[in-house]
């Protein structure tokens, strides 16, 4: 990783840590020449290859050489060895947006201040045919002069990504910020996804939370396709009037960037020279670099048996494929079944997996097979029309959060529902942050 007295390929001095993720950790670090402050996220190539992200990290490399901008994070170059990737990125001190947020809301002149290089940035991807599909104030920095820089395009995509639709079908982002025709999982316009990612952006900064928030995922969808929207008093009619336009659940007629330019609330103190930027080629050594840096992967997978890494892998939106259709109207329909039941855990896939194996032997049900996330159950004796047999499967969501599922596979449905309700339900409390369909206990 790190060379002999903390120096990285004889170029970087490693510094201290600046956060940490599923795959990659990011430190500070100091060029030895030049002295200049750089940030270096150090990316495991085992568990990129093993997850299979391969292509996603070629893309993001790819992306942030083709959007060199002011306003977003630049990336200096990528370099490897045999078990690690490192991109060497701008150092952005200022930390994150986000954090500013979490101290109170903004004023209405600093908040138009960052919304106006936000579109400014935007803009400017968009006329590279790159959309970046996970904007939130976590993902903009500021830096020593307060100005804001985009950062993460790991789920960005470019015009090759569309379908012969013309459209994105990849569902992905951050839930509060995602646009209806998103969720909708029927294809959506990459920009318009991005527009109204920046309208809620505009609102949090404004009101110092989110335009659409539940506890209850699917709740919290079903407030952003009807995009009912709840005006705090000290919002001007102003701005109230842009976000209405912006935050509109038909992306048809939802407002461009090139109108949101003209808007007059957005021309306030507006800096000309935010939109004088001129378009810069891609640097191919950079290019060559990631090229290099991925070459060898391959030949370096080594299995891991770590319970985590064998969950199925879940972004959020696919949790829409387990109501019954894919379309919006079955994703908030009641779950009437009495053989299917599901609850998310912030626990660890081992601590899920242990408690689950504690219970069924408490209950004297017979641990049938364990195999990465899923076990199946079985009854002691036949019942009315066989042995019950159920199964339990752990999904990954995030990091930090799992979605299981309970499923009657045979045997007499009253019979599940009284091992459910007398037995798996309450010796399962201390491990369930919610069950469907009720609210999260805080």
């Amino acid at each position: 990783m790190v060379e002999k007295e903390n120096i990285l390929m004889q170029r970087y001095e490693m510094g201290k840590l600046l956060g940490k993720g599923s795959f990659a950790k990011v430190y500070h670090a100091r060029n030895v020449k030049t002295s200049q402050s750089v940030a270096i996220k150090v990316i495991d190539k085992e568990k990129i290859l093993k997850c299979g992200l391969v292509d996603q990290i070629t893309r993001e490399i790819s992306v942030m050489k083709l959007v060199k901008h002011p306003n977003i994070v630049h990336l200096y170059e990528v370099m490897a060895t045999k078990t690690k990737i490192y991109f060497v990125m701008e150092y952005v001190k200022g930390g994150e947006l986000f954090n500013k947020v979490q101290r109170g809301r903004l004023q209405e002149h600093v908040a138009r201040k960052y919304f106006q290089q936000l579109i400014r940035a935007v803009d400017f991807c968009h006329s590279r045919e790159v959309y970046h599909r996970d904007l939130k104030p976590e993902n903009l920095l500021l830096d020593e002069n307060r100005n804001l820089k985009i950062s993460d395009f790991g789920l960005s995509a470019v015009s090759d990504c569309k379908r012969q639709d013309g459209l994105l079908h990849t569902s992905c982002g951050t839930p509060a910020y995602v646009a209806p025709e998103v969720i909708s999982r029927k294809g959506y316009d990459g920009a318009k996804a991005d527009i109204w990612a920046c309208g809620v952006i505009l609102y949090v900064l404004l009101a110092g939370y989110l335009p659409f928030q539940d506890k209850n995922l699917m709740d919290m969808y079903k407030k952003i396709c009807k995009a009912e929207l709840k005006w705090p008093s000290w919002f001007s009619s102003d701005v109230r009037k842009l976000l209405w336009r912006i935050l509109h659940p038909n992306p048809s007629t939802r407002i461009s960037i090139a109108e949101i330019m003209k808007y007059p609330w957005f021309r306030i103190d507006l800096d000309a020279s935010l939109f004088d930027y001129t378009m810069n080629k891609i640097e191919d050594d950079t290019l060559a670099d990631m090229d290099l840096a991925l070459d060898s992967a391959k030949s370096n997978v080594v299995e891991c048996n770590v319970a985590a890494e064998e969950l199925t892998n879940f972004n959020a939106f696919d949790i829409i494929s387990l109501s019954n259709g894919f379309d919006l109207s079955g994703l908030f329909e009641e779950n009437t079944s009495k053989e299917e039941s599901k609850f998310m855990s912030t626990n660890t896939s081992l601590a899920i997996i242990t408690k689950l194996e504690e219970v069924a032997k408490s209950l004297q049900l017979k641990v049938i097979k364990i195999s990465g996330g899923l076990i199946k159950m079985e009854g002691s004796r036949p019942g009315r029309k066989g042995v019950v047999s159920i199964n339990v499967e752990a999904f990954q969501i995030t990091p930090t959060f799992h979605l299981v599922e309970i499923k009657k596979t045979n045997g007499d449905s009253l019979e599940y529902q009284k091992i459910m309700e007398q037995g798996l339900r309450p010796a399962l409390k201390e491990i369930v942050w919610s069950w469907q369909g009720e609210q999260a206990e805080k």
